[in-house]
């Protein structure tokens, strides 16, 4: 596992940042961060970071093959690039997944390995893939230096759970960059907003969210199953969409500057708009490195189709090694061919909003659950689950408590544009860029030491996207 929160907030990162400031040079600073990251990552196995080396290597050495072929024997390459990160992935990710999958259909009995996951690793690994086509395309030249593929692949903000840098983004950023005071203090304000998405509004809505997808098939009723959907709706989102922030943050803190992951994607009016707003590092990414070179849009109206249905398949499949992802990603796939054909956005905003989050919540039902059965049984609850026995009620009502009601009531305020909205008003209403700052710093020093009490009071604290 890694750093507990608490040691990364109150030693790790002041350490570092503190000798961060003090390293003359952009070589030294460069350093200690490649230090400081294989020391985070390795931290309680130290036997993951070996792989996640391997990878760098690897990539390292294809990426100058690469630079000197040309013609078929530099396509050669990249595919024997490809195939050994998908194949490092396929082995430790998914190879219990295609042994089940074989042995249910067949009727044999073949061993699964129970490779232990390394944390991350679809994150390290399309951020290597990155780097090695971008070689391949001419886009950035391979680095001669192991180090610099090291920090690009291994530092540790967005190490383990995203965003996905790509390498072309922030090549400069590696070589050169300054991290000024006013971009340190957005820094830890993002940082602190992250870690208060997590810690005060995702770890409660995970906590009954896990009890209600615990309870026995007979025993869910419809309020069960939508206080369930809702709850891990917001989960899911406050999760990735904080540790997104905090890596974003702590980006800033040290001069690099990510891309944003996610803008508001629960206010979206169609599934098109949803993806442009959800991890869009990961759709930016299969969009520039899959869709595109399969021939986009550029086909005909049936193989772009089928264009799309692949990457989402590819996506629900990158998130784990279950087939409830695969659905989850065929799902989306459906309704956005669906959308080329419907007029879903010239819809009334109500009803267009009301259909995306239906779609979304449905999904993400089939996401969270253990089997495809038991997701296709709550789903089903959401609608036909008409039955308010007391043992049925009990499950619900257990959940129902103030604490629930004002996170949910924050969760819902949260996932809108509020923020932003309410910024804009300050600036209309003639306050300066200084004074709105400096309020988004008093809210934050508001902010920080409840997430710190609660992260003090109780050890429940899953990151969802750390598996992936």
């Amino acid at each position: 596992m890694v750093f507990s929160s608490l040691v990364f907030l109150c030693i790790f990162l002041p350490v570092v940042r503190i000798l961060y400031g003090l390293l003359p040079g952009i070589q030294a600073k460069n350093g200690l961060l490649i230090v400081a990251s294989l020391v985070f990552y390795a931290y309680g196995e130290p036997v993951y970071v070996l792989i996640m080396i391997g990878s760098i290597v690897a990539s390292t050495f294809f990426a100058l093959v690469l630079a000197k072929k040309t013609g078929r024997t530099k396509q050669l390459v990249l595919l024997a690039a490809v195939l050994f990160h998908i194949g490092m992935l396929a082995v430790f990710k998914y190879a219990d997944m295609a042994l089940s999958t074989w042995n249910y259909l067949w009727g044999t009995q073949l061993p699964l390995l129970h490779l232990p996951l390394p944390i991350g690793i679809s994150f390290f690994t399309f951020q290597a893939l990155s780097y090695i086509i971008d070689v391949y395309r001419g886009e950035v030249q391979a680095q001669k230096s192991i180090g610099t593929v090291m920090l690009y692949i291994s530092f540790f903000p967005q190490l383990i759970a995203g965003p996905i840098v790509k390498y072309h983004d922030i090549e400069a950023q590696i070589s050169q960059r300054h991290a000024t005071v006013s971009q340190q203090a957005y820094g830890m304000r993002r940082l602190i907003l992250g870690l208060a998405k997590k810690v005060l509004l995702s770890n409660t809505m995970a906590v009954t969210a896990d009890a209600l997808f615990a309870v026995p098939s007979a025993e869910i009723n419809i309020l069960t199953a939508w206080l369930a959907a809702l709850s891990y709706l917001f989960q899911i989102y406050f999760d990735f969409s904080g540790y997104s922030d905090m890596a974003i943050g702590l980006g800033q803190l040290f001069g690099f500057q990510f891309q944003e992951n996610f803008r508001y994607p629960y206010a979206a009016s169609s599934i098109q708009t949803f993806w442009r707003r959800w991890h869009i590092s990961l759709s930016t990414w299969f969009r520039e490195y899959v869709y595109i070179p399969l021939g986009g849009n550029r086909c005909g109206s049936v193989r772009t189709g089928l264009h799309r249905l692949l990457v989402f398949f590819l996506t629900g499949l990158w998130h784990g090694a279950s087939w409830t992802f695969v659905v989850w990603g065929l799902w989306h796939g459906l309704f956005l061919l669906l959308e080329q054909k419907l007029p879903v956005q010239k819809l009334p905003r109500l009803l267009s909003h009301g259909y995306t989050m239906l779609v979304v919540l449905i999904g993400f039902v089939m996401f969270r659950s253990e089997t495809f059965s038991s997701g296709l049984w709550m789903i089903s609850r959401l609608f036909f689950g008409w039955s308010f026995l007391p043992p049925q009620m009990s499950y619900a009502l257990e959940q129902i408590t103030p604490l629930f009601l004002a996170t949910l009531f924050c969760c819902i305020v949260a996932s809108t544009p509020l923020l932003p909205w309410c910024r804009q008003a300050f600036f209309r209403h003639g306050w300066s860029e200084e004074g709105v700052a400096l309020l988004g710093n008093g809210l934050c020093l508001l902010l920080l030491p409840l997430c710190l009490l609660r992260l003090f009071g109780g050890s429940y604290n899953p990151f969802i996207y750390f598996r992936f």
